[in-house]
């Protein structure tokens, strides 16, 4: 089994690659090159490729006869996916990383919107979505970069070949370009004995482990089809637990204080929002099952960045 994974080197590429090579695949990753590519995935013997993602004729040469599997982590916009169209026709599963964030509540409210929105159960797939954005869109400013995702879905959608639309929440893990651990890891090893949250001590908003995400992957390329599945980890935790597994693997012993006004408090970067949580029944019809918990999974995130993952971190060995 061969598969070709563009955008190879963040969080959901590494991830995959990773449990790829372990079955056996043979595995090429893309990226742009001006960042570095995870050692242990090459150690592993995953081809990497120097490729934009706008470089079609580099990625049709890549793909060759075909692939069982693409993973497109870096289409950002409908005219990404069309490019792309003829390569696809030569893969037998196409899976496309989207965003939760193209979903829109009754009112009509999304996460980048000026009002939060406000979900009174686990958003399903059929869920409505922002209109498209036209191809003129920038999809890397937080008004675009809804919109192009969901133009991105329709190209896919609309091309009759099987490809799988895969919607995650907030993603963690190594590699992760956003890895909201960050400032909590510094804290804790450089010592310090009171760690101040700002906000309640609520559940998280909802989370997707890149370890997650690859085993959702992997059935989809066992179970060709077109479809979109939402992509999360099972159940949310509440911030003092998940803190307290990053505090756990680093061995740390401090005071955790959630919901501290003080001046010195960090910002809760899982802060939920109003009731937006995926609702994954669809993909384990399909015959997926996580790898684990955010709590569980949330290690190996901290564990990178412990090693020197991402980039610079003060104290960080």
């Amino acid at each position: 089994m061969r598969a070709v994974i563009l955008g190879g080197t963040g969080a959901v590429g590494f991830a995959t690659a990773m449990r790829l090579r372990a079955r056996g695949w043979r595995v090429d990753v893309t990226a742009r090159g001006s960042g570095p590519v995870p050692a242990p995935m090459l150690a592993a013997g995953v081809a990497f490729h120097e490729l934009s993602r706008s470089d079609t004729t580099g990625i049709e040469r890549l793909v060759g006869a075909g692939a069982d599997l693409l993973v497109d982590a870096v289409a950002f916009t409908g005219s990404d996916v069309r490019r792309l169209l003829p390569v696809l026709r030569s893969v037998s599963s196409t899976v496309l990383i989207s965003s939760r964030a193209v979903y829109v509540d009754d009112r009509g409210r999304h996460v980048n919107g000026a009002e939060r929105p406000d979900f009174a159960a686990p958003v399903r797939e059929d869920n409505p979505t922002l209109d498209p954005a036209g191809d003129r869109a920038d999809p890397f400013t937080r008004e675009g970069y809804a919109p192009c995702k969901v133009a991105a879905e329709h190209v896919a959608r609309d091309s009759g070949l099987p490809v799988t639309v895969v919607r995650p929440a907030k993603i963690h893990g190594a590699w992760a370009r956003n890895p909201r651990t960050r400032p909590f890891v510094e804290r804790m090893l450089r010592g310090d004995p009171v760690l101040r949250l700002r906000g309640a001590d609520g559940p998280c908003d909802h989370l997707s482990a890149a370890a997650n995400l690859a085993a959702l992957v992997e059935r989809c390329a066992d179970v060709p089809g077109a479809r979109v599945l939402n992509g999360a980890d099972p159940g949310t935790p509440t911030v003092r637990t998940l803190l307290g597994s990053v505090g756990a693997e680093l061995a740390w012993q401090g005071d955790l204080q959630v919901g501290s006004g003080h001046e010195d408090a960090l910002a809760n970067p899982w802060d939920a929002v109003g009731g937006f949580a995926l609702d994954t029944t669809a993909s384990t019809r399909l015959g997926y099952a996580p790898v684990g918990t955010s709590v569980e999974l949330v290690r190996e995130e901290v564990r990178w960045l412990r090693s020197g993952g991402g980039a610079s971190v003060p104290g960080l060995v």
